[in-house]
């Protein structure tokens, strides 16, 4: 059994405070083609949590100059939480560049509220998705 890869848990809050402003100024100017962006992004985290853009920031800039990581989680969660996020951000460019202008705003509400929640209080709502459909699946297996 593989060890799963650990990160340090500042990384998503700061990827989700970045996710944050990106999205509200989706929210502002309308632009498909800037939640577009949004979504390759999503999809480089759901695809590799260890090259997501954002994450790469925050390890080479941002945590060099804080003090050493107390504590690391397990990366799968947060990765879960970039595949979902990728599956609203990409449905909303795809409405938002169609002219579904009403639909692509409320899914990118959606993904900015996910996104606020866990950058302003570490409540990760795609991580707890992930953890509820372990447990779910893990007591299944096992009955």
């Amino acid at each position: 059994m593989t060890v799963p890869v650990q990160i340090d848990v500042r990384g998503p809050r700061f990827a989700a405070w970045v996710t944050a402003v990106v999205l509200a100024t989706v929210l502002v100017t309308q632009s498909g083609w800037l939640l577009l962006a949004q979504a390759i992004v999503f999809g480089l985290g759901a695809w590799r949590i260890t090259h997501a853009p954002y994450g790469v920031v925050f390890k080479k800039v941002v945590r060099p100059r804080l003090a050493p990581p107390r504590e690391f989680e397990d990366a799968r969660p947060p990765q879960f939480a970039q595949a979902v996020g990728l599956g609203f951000a990409a449905a909303g460019a795809v409405a938002l560049l169609a002219g579904a202008t009403t639909l692509g705003l409320v899914l990118t509400a959606a993904a900015l509220s996910a996104a606020f929640l866990n950058a302003a209080f570490g409540l990760c709502l795609g991580c707890e998705a992930y953890l509820l459909y372990k447990r779910t699946t893990t007591r299944g297996a096992t009955a």
